[in-house]
């Protein structure tokens, strides 16, 4: 059962549509750690053109899924309800298996250093258990 909506979850990060990617966030801790949900439906904009014969989500788009899920982390704080995260950086990102219309993509990041405004957290994307991408993420909260 999801802890946070669509609905919900617009309610705490600026994205809309076309751009919102989480579909539920399943468990939150704020501050700490999410993990959020992702249906992945051939009907996605993407997909047009991200290939038109052999649809493949975008790994910008899985990281941009994994940093919105942290967002929700880092703006669940009472202190940083209204702001924005804003990326600051991406290390490591690796992409180990494509991601296709059918897959439900789970989004994990934990938050693991923070200090002021700026912090860093751990993303994990699975599907059906496998690791399908990996990365740091670097946020400033304004």
């Amino acid at each position: 059962m999801a802890v946070l909506t669509t609905k919900e979850i617009m309610e705490i990060i600026p994205h809309r549509q076309p751009f919102m990617l989480l579909d539920a966030v399943e468990e939150l801790t704020p501050g700490v750690r999410a993990v959020a949900k992702k249906c992945v439906s051939y009907n996605e904009p993407f997909f047009q053109g991200h290939f038109p014969n052999e649809p493949v989500m975008p790994g910008v788009l899985i990281i941009e899924a994994l940093a919105q899920t942290g967002a929700v982390t880092v703006l669940s704080e009472e202190e940083n309800k209204g702001k924005t995260v804003y990326f600051a950086g991406i290390n490591a990102a690796k992409f180990k298996k494509k991601v296709v219309p059918g897959d439900v993509l789970m989004l994990e990041t934990e938050i693991v250093r923070k200090k002021g405004p700026i912090g860093v957290g751990k993303a994990t994307a699975t599907v059906e258990g496998k690791v399908v991408a990996q990365a740091e993420i670097t946020f400033a909260i304004s």
